[in-house]
């Protein structure tokens, strides 16, 4: 693909190595077809797309977000000619923080270790097969040429841009919180880049939980008051809910779920630098393993600080019209009549719960990134934002579905002492309780309406993630 595109563009125009002032007025003439002056979308699609050079969705838009400092929805030689100058600049930088040898040239090892840099593990197998999306001329390694030619029509610019196709993100909120926190580079630490990420992500989760808390509700609602005798299907739950509390009871515990969002992140993050200090080796590189370990601390300690709002969640999801007036409400008629302990009723189980969910969340994700690399990693290493919200859509069910038994036992010990005549029991005994009862699926109570709410959640909290960072300047 490249051969042809350096056939037909980069040689045609003068080759833009020069990047003469000729090479860009040239180009931007083969671009602007209507010869008005202006390159607008349509165009740039279009002769992008001629001359055989791969874009991804929303590349275009961006590029011209980017290069229109003028806001008339198009660009002007001057505007095309400065864009590509700064754009170039910024991948020469990129391209010499990769070159750790400085030899003027890439291998897949230096593309190895620098996806190891950003917490994104890949075989040596992998590394050669991304090298070769961009290789041109077969010799296995990519000098200044090859790597202008492959991303000077790229929206990504910088090092984090370009390799970040691979990493694991955890911006896709499906409501539960046991998710390995994101690595962050250097630089995005001193840029404050992280914060804003975070920012973002916290309100993508708040929206997406808001929008699919009916389904929360109905999943709380079955694990504890389902069973073999008193089965309870999605349209009589929902039935049952309106008519006891109205429609909008549908939301009831949903503002204590949004609300803990902010203190778990900034908690785990800050709980996840420290830990990677203390696991990691001197040298500051932090292995896979290492990284799993301190991501699973990181959520553990985060789980630790913010459980009793789980507790009030559950118990403000649960509670009936009138019974609670509020968070605060409920936090006082707790500690009165249960004492502090109450608070941290099904807590066991919560934290047994994380390994199961991070440690598959990640391993299914690995895999299903390793499978697509295998087989179609040959043009391009970008996957695609389908491909990615797929693979994090999976791997997040599966780890949902491991860890669910444990999630059942957590919140039926916080809902004890809300359900009249039961008896308080420990987990074995609610374990044994629940199996003598309902068999082994009495433990998956509730899988419905949780899984129900998997596509929505991810779709919402995905969409609104994207405007948040482009709302709070941060570049894609």
């Amino acid at each position: 693909m490249y051969q042809a595109v350096r056939k037909v563009f980069f040689s045609d125009a003068l080759c833009l190595s020069d990047s003469t002032a000729k090479s860009f007025e040239e180009l931007f003439a083969k671009l602007d077809t209507n010869k008005d002056g202006i390159v607008d979308v349509s165009e740039l699609k279009a002769g992008l797309s001629s001359m055989g050079i791969a874009i991804g969705k929303g590349t275009v838009q961006k590029i011209m977000t980017s290069g229109d400092s003028d806001g008339n929805a198009g660009l002007d030689l001057n505007e095309f000619s400065k864009y590509l100058k700064e754009h170039e600049k910024k991948l020469k930088l990129t391209f010499k923080s990769l070159d750790k040898n400085n030899d003027g040239c890439i291998d897949y090892k230096e593309i190895r270790q620098s996806l190891t840099d950003m917490g994104v593990d890949v075989t040596e197998e992998q590394a050669q097969k991304i090298l070769q999306s961009i290789d041109v001329d077969g010799t296995m390694t990519v000098d200044w040429s090859e790597w202008r030619e492959h991303f000077l029509f790229s929206a990504a610019s910088n090092l984090q841009e370009i390799l970040r196709y691979w990493k694991h993100s955890t911006v896709l909120d499906i409501g539960d919180s046991l998710t390995i926190p994101d690595e962050f580079t250097e630089e995005e630490k001193t840029t404050g880049v992280w914060w804003r990420q975070l920012a973002a992500g916290a309100v993508a989760g708040a929206v997406s939980r808001t929008g699919t808390a009916p389904l929360d509700r109905m999943k709380v609602f079955m694990q504890v008051h389902s069973s073999k005798t008193n089965k309870i299907s999605l349209a009589g739950g929902f039935k049952q809910m309106i008519k006891e509390g109205g429609v909008t009871s549908l939301w009831r515990g949903n503002g204590v779920n949004v609300l803990k969002i902010a203190p778990e992140t900034a908690i785990k993050f800050m709980a996840y630098e420290q830990y990677k200090k203390l696991l990691g080796q001197e040298s500051g590189k932090v292995k896979p393993h290492e990284r799993f370990m301190a991501g699973s601390l990181a959520g553990a300690t985060a789980q630790t600080a913010i459980y009793p709002m789980e507790v009030m969640k559950t118990r403000l999801t649960l509670g009936k019209t009138g019974q609670y007036k509020g968070m605060l409400d409920c936090a006082k008629k707790i500690l009165k009549k249960e004492g502090v302990k109450a608070f941290y009723k099904g807590y066991v189980p919560n934290i047994m719960g994380i390994i199961p969910y991070a440690g598959i969340d990640l391993a299914v994700y690995e895999s299903l990134k390793n499978a697509w690399l295998s087989k179609y990693a040959k043009d391009t290493a970008n996957p695609g934002i389908l491909v990615l919200l797929a693979c994090g859509t999976i791997s997040s069910t599966c780890g949902q579905l491991a860890s669910y038994p444990l999630a059942l036992i957590r919140t039926r010990m916080q809902a004890q002492a809300t359900l009249e005549g039961a008896e308080q029991v420990n987990m074995t005994k609610l374990v044994k309780k629940i199996l003598e009862k309902d068999g082994m699926f009495g433990l998956y109570r509730g899988i419905l309406p949780n899984f129900m709410k998997v596509i929505p959640a991810v779709s919402i909290s995905y969409v609104v993630y994207e405007y948040m960072r482009s709302g709070l300047g941060i570049s894609k």
